[in-house]
Order: C-alpha cells, then sequence, then structure tokens
C-alpha cells in the first residue's frame, strides 16, 4: 500500500517514520512549525537506541498528493479536527479511498463512513510523544505499538489483511479483527484517565481514585447501553509484555491529552473522550458524576491557559461528593 499519514503527531509520527523506515510509500500531511522542521530537517523519530533522521516527504494539504489506486490514508489527528481533514479528503480524495481512523475516541468513524464508503479503524496502544516541531518519541523500546484494525462497523477483508501485514514488516503488532470496535470501546474507558492526566495534579491516592472512579462510570454506561466491550482482563492478554516503555514508569510519558495542554493548543480531544461517556450516560440515564466534572474542568483549564496538571484532585473528588 501507499500511506498517507494525516496528522504527523506523535502517534501519526511514529506510524509514518517506522513504515518509512521499512521502505514502504509513505507521506506525511502536517501543518504549522511541525511541517515546517519535517520539510527543513526530516523527520526526527527518537527511538531507545537513539535519533534518526528520516527524509519522509511532508504536505500541508490532500490536494498535494499524488493519489493512486493503492493508496490508503490513516486519520492520525485529534478527534476535534477530524471534520476539517474530511473536508481536504472529500475535495482531493477518491471516494473509494480506504480511510482509517487511528485515533482515539469512537466517533470518528461512522463521521468517515459519511463520507467514504471504505471506511476503517485502528486501536492504537503505543506510547509516544511529540513536543517539539520535527521530532517525535517512540516510547516502546520493543515492539512499537499494536495497531490491531478492522472494516467499520464490522468485518475485514483484504484491505484490512494488507494494512496489518505492512504495519508487521514496519516492526508493529498487529492482526485484522472483524470486531474491532469492541476493542475501541475498551480504549475508551481507559483513555477517560486522559483528562485526570491532563487537569489534575499527581497526587498519589487521590489521583488514583479519580482514576478509578471515571473508569468505573465508563464501565457502568457501557453496559447501559448495550454495547460490546472487549474485557479488560482480554486486553491486557493482547498487550502481555510486546510493549516496553523505555521510560523510568508508567506515567512518565504524559497522556496525548496532556501533550495537546502541554504544546500551548487551544483545544482537546476531551469531548470525545470523557465526553462520550457523559453523552451516553445522559441518553441513557445514568449518572456521571466524576466524567462530568472532568469534562468541565479540562475545558476550563485550556480555555484560562492553566499548566497541565495543576489542579487538585482532593478538591475534585470532594466535589464529586457533593454532587
Amino acid at each position: 500500500m501507499r500511506f498517507v499519514i494525516f496528522g504527523a503527531g506523535a502517534i501519526g509520527g511514529v506510524v509514518g517514520g517506522q513504515l518509512f523506515r521499512a521502505g514502504i510509500p509513505t507521506t506525511l500531511i502536517a501543518r504549522g512549525d511541525h511541517l515546517d522542521a519535517i520539510r527543513d530537517r526530516g523527520l526526527t523519530l527518537d527511538l531507545a537506541e537513539g535519533a534518526e533522521t528520516l527524509a519522509v516527504p511532508a504536505v500541508a494539504h490532500a490536494s498535494e498528493i499524488d493519489w493512486t489506486s493503492d493508496t490508503v490514508v490513516l486519520i492520525c489527528v485529534k478527534s476535534q479536527h477530524t471534520a476539517a481533514v474530511l473536508d481536504d479528503l472529500q475535495a482531493h480524495a477518491p471516494l473509494t479511498t480506504p480511510i482509517v481512523s487511528a485515533q482515539n475516541g469512537v466517533a470518528n468513524e461512522s463521521a468517515i463512513l459519511r463520507r467514504f464508503p471504505n471506511t476503517y479503524s485502528i486501536c492504537v496502544m503505543l506510547p509516544a510523544l511529540h513536543l517539539e516541531p520535527g521530532v517525535v518519541v517512540q516510547g516502546s523500546s520493543a515492539t512499537p505499538g499494536i495497531l490491531d484494525i478492522g472494516r467499520f462497523p464490522v468485518g475485514t477483508d483484504d484491505v484490512a489483511a494488507e494494512i496489518s501485514s505492512d504495519f508487521a514488516t514496519a516492526g508493529f503488532e498487529s492482526v485484522p479483527r472483524a470486531d474491532i470496535m469492541a476493542w475501541k470501546y475498551r480504549k475508551l474507558v481507559l483513555n477517560l484517565g486522559n483528562g485526570v492526566d491532563a487537569t489534575y495534579r499527581r497526587d498519589g491516592d487521590a489521583t488514583a481514585e479519580l482514576m478509578r472512579r471515571v473508569r468505573d462510570e465508563g464501565e457502568a454506561v457501557l453496559v447501559a447501553a448495550g454495547i460490546d466491550v472487549v474485557s479488560d482482563a482480554v486486553d491486557r492478554e493482547r498487550r502481555g509484555d510486546l510493549i516496553v516503555r523505555r521510560d523510568s514508569g508508567e506515567d512518565s510519558i504524559g497522556s496525548s491529552t496532556w501533550q495537546s495542554i502541554a504544546r500551548g493548543a487551544p483545544d482537546s480531544e476531551i469531548d470525545y473522550l470523557t465526553g462520550e461517556i457523559v453523552l451516553l450516560g445522559r441518553l441513557h440515564g445514568v449518572p456521571t458524576p466524576a466524567n462530568e466534572l472532568v469534562h468541565v474542568e479540562t475545558a476550563r483549564l485550556i480555555r484560562e491557559g492553566l499548566a497541565p496538571g495543576s489542579l487538585d484532585p482532593r478538591a475534585a473528588l470532594a466535589a464529586i461528593s457533593t454532587l
């Protein structure tokens, strides 16, 4: 396949960089200072064995892509930017182009399917960091990540198998999965920790309790909504020991939401993570006070320009107890 990586941040940069290293035709679509740095100096892929600079082709818009019958697009932007990406793709990409969501959240696939019939989804398990223009950090010193893929809403096909095979060639662990959205909903529960990580100080038991509450609410909402979700045990078995963190602890690479705030982004994906559970809770009559508070406070943190991880989790727990 010929890969177009739309969004060359932490995930897109690592995936695109590894595909390019493996000799698979890859073009990045990036923006701003990051695009300028890649064009001027190449993409720096920071690996456990050292940094490597890659001359990956990079463009600003879909209009600059030489579209072919074997081109596939991986959308790697945050969910709040999906609509703009689809506007660009719809104007320039052939309708039959396979479009793959390699994003957190579960709302992107239906948005893609409204525009493109060949829609796919990846459950991304890949620690990565992007804080500096032109540089992405691969957080695992073993397998770069797990990129299981399926067709949306269900099923697999030859395209999914080919994409999965190319991922394997590039060093990733990947299998086609007919029930990929059940895996994405499990990832959504894990990503409910993003707002906690991005917004509140790390304060031992208080932070752990806030994490537990948002995830317990997520589990309860998905049950009430009748949504198929793979179990935590199955998810842990899939991860196994494939990913070995380079850093000194599980939390030393901040979540994707934390990274956005640390880079000074004016928005975040919180509406599509915590906000998804708040939405489902309201639709199905399940209270979600912890997620509602994290949702509101993360948005306030960004709006007021506060530092990531600067709010008090103990105050959050006290506020939740009064709701």
